[in-house]
């Protein structure tokens, strides 16, 4: 009974909305036009027209394209009588891929928003943009002005204010972006093809001029201007001192400024040039629509020739810079500091570490360390044969289970990051609290030694200090080392490591030694990678700096996978026993200081020549050193 009665209100409903669409007599409806649409071809409405011309490049024989565009459009504006040509917007040397600089064309959009053009003329949809996104926005906009402003393509017939005009832009508009984008990897694969063959762009450098062949050739007057440069910041002036004494020398750049910059003086440091060499694509170009410069760091194939033409600056010396430079940002402003190496003793062929010097590379540790005849004394100092005592238990074939495995308490510990390393309280305490410490590495066999500093050491490590009577642990910052560490040892950047040390002291003679590959590795569990094939375990414990925020992070403790199919080492070869197994009469020589070893090479000019070289300089000039 309901559902009848509801059937019959919907076809009641649906019989009154077809008698309501039958509509009514069309003689009582009164129409009221609307304005003709305007026909861009035969209006005799006034306009402000505005020219929009673009050529790619600025090269001088482009001009002749730019001049012709501009009296065609003058004479398309006269022959109408009811246009009024408001101004010629040109851009010149600007790619129409996007708007960033094309100031021309930004200005007539700004002029169109506030009323002053009605029209924009322009010779096709690539001389107005190239960019499909930029292109179709801008007109959207244009014509949302009031009044309109629409645009016209010359060479695609189409009027933006017409109703079909928006299918036909965008498909010319994309083919237009298409075909930068194909022009664009023509372009790359052109450079590529020249940089294979040893074919390199010499741009005007100082220091030297063109021949006729466009080689680069020595211009001794400005070589004097760069030799000045180099050998200024490799006896310790700043690049902003350099400036200043150029400017008040009146010397002049390239580009005949006598006005110099820091920036300036270390485009001129960093240029492999003067030493010789050609260093293709040191940057490149992403995408072709914004046309943003970025470091080529291996993303594109880069091409080195050495020798390529006469060098201004040796190669040592270019290449000492480099590592000055780079070492700049950690407040290291004098000479190079002196890589040493202990030559004999039980730190032999350990390499002291410099707390603020990011110059030195892996390859420098490894060379110094190797430099040390018979490499360093093994720890115990040789195998032995162990005879159990009488009524001592026999211990041979026993292991001596590690101690990341048992109690933590009383060991000393390092916990480090990419960024920092800190010494636990048993640690410094075992040391006779000591505030100063050396650090030392042995890269081949991966050990860290720490022993107290000599006083007048320029290496000397702060790990902890005194409050309120208190002794405190001392983070260690290691921003500038710490990254070489990490690829010597092996280790993963992102993680935080954890070692366990063993202090060795022979008289008043200690030493600290942490075995790098026994760290403990330590990473946030959302870290792990699932194929990971590590021994783990979840600790509670964060081996973090007296400041880290109380709430800890869950993580995740990796151990190396050898330690799989044992408890731990040998308990005669343990290393936590070199004090009871180690030969006495053996000199330690803690305290030794090492031989120096030149990680920058051994013909890199002297401070003491820079000086001398910079005098001489100045003399040749007419100036004084003073």
């Amino acid at each position: 009974m309901g559902n009848d009665k509801q059937g019959k209100n919907d076809d009641l409903v649906k019989k009154k909305i077809r008698d309501r669409y039958k509509g009514v007599d069309e003689d009582l409806i009164d129409v009221i036009p609307a304005n003709p649409k305007e026909d861009f071809y035969q209006s005799e409405v006034h306009k402000r027209v505005a020219v929009y011309a673009r050529v790619s490049t600025d090269d001088p024989h482009q001009t002749s394209s730019y001049e012709l565009q501009k009296n065609h459009y003058e004479d398309m504006v006269n022959e109408k009588p009811n246009w009024d040509l408001v101004d010629i917007y040109a851009d010149e040397g600007i790619s129409g891929t996007s708007l960033l600089h094309r100031d021309s064309f930004n200005r007539m959009i700004e002029h169109c928003n506030n009323g002053e053009i009605d029209i924009i003329v322009t010779k096709s949809v690539s001389r107005f943009a190239r960019n499909i996104v930029d292109c179709i926005s801008q007109v959207r906009m244009l014509k949302t002005l009031d009044p309109p402003v629409g645009v016209f393509f010359e060479t695609e017939n189409i009027f933006t204010l017409d109703e079909n005009s928006e299918m036909a832009l965008s498909f010319i508009a994309t083919l237009a972006q298409e075909e930068s984008h194909t022009k664009s990897e023509i372009g790359n694969a052109s450079i590529e093809a020249r940089f294979k063959r040893g074919i390199f762009l010499t741009p005007v450098l100082l220091g030297y001029d063109h021949d006729e062949e466009g080689n680069l050739i020595v211009n001794e007057e400005e070589a004097k201007t760069v030799r000045l440069i180099f050998f200024s910041y490799l006896y310790g002036y700043s690049t902003q001192q350099i400036a200043d004494a150029l400017t008040q020398l009146e010397r002049l750049t390239k580009k005949g400024n006598q006005t110099w910059s820091a920036s300036v003086i270390y485009q001129v440091l960093t240029n492999e040039r003067y030493c010789g060499d050609v260093l293709a694509r040191k940057t490149y170009t992403p995408n072709y629509l914004d046309h943003k410069s970025k470091k080529n760091r291996h993303n594109r194939n880069q091409y080195r020739h050495k020798n390529h033409h006469e060098a201004i600056i040796t190669r040592e010396d270019f290449f000492a810079v480099q590592k000055l430079l780079r070492n700049a940002k950690y407040g290291n402003k004098g000479y190079f500091p002196e890589m040493r190496v202990i030559d004999t003793g039980i730190l032999k062929g350990f390499v002291s570490i410099h707390p603020r010097w990011a110059g030195f590379a892996e390859e420098d540790y490894y060379m110094a360390s190797d430099s040390i005849d018979g490499g360093m004394y093994t720890i115990p100092a040789a195998p032995i044969e162990v005879k159990a005592k009488k009524g001592n238990f026999d211990l041979r074939g026993y292991e001596l289970v590690r101690t990341q495995f048992m109690t933590e308490t009383g060991q000393s510990i390092l916990s480090v990051t990419i960024s920092h390393m800190t010494f636990n309280k048993s640690a410094i305490e075992k040391m006779a609290n000591v505030s100063n410490i050396e650090l030392f590495v042995h890269p081949g066999k991966k050990l860290l030694a720490v022993r107290k500093a000599v006083s007048d050491t320029h290496n000397r490590f702060v790990w902890c200090k005194q409050r309120d009577g208190e002794l405190v642990r001392k983070p260690i910052s290691g921003a500038s080392f710490l990254p070489v560490l990490f690829r010597i040892f092996g280790w993963r950047k992102d993680a935080r490591y954890k070692i366990i040390g063993h202090l060795h002291r022979k008289g008043n003679e200690t030493v600290l030694i942490f075995n790098a590959n026994e760290a403990v590795l330590y990473v946030d569990e959302d870290a792990v990678d699932e194929n990971d094939e590590l021994t783990s375990e979840e600790s509670e414990k964060d081996y973090g700096y007296e400041d880290a925020p109380k709430k800890k992070a869950k993580k995740i403790a990796a151990y190396p996978s050898k330690w799989v199919d044992s408890f731990g080492e040998d308990y005669y070869k343990s290393t936590a026993l070199f004090v009871e197994e180690a030969p006495q009469e053996q000199e330690w020589a803690v305290d030794k200081d090492g031989q120096l070893f030149k990680a920058t090479g051994e013909n890199v000019t002297s401070q003491e020549d820079a000086a001398k070289n910079i005098t001489k300089i100045l003399g040749d000039m007419g100036a004084s050193d003073e």
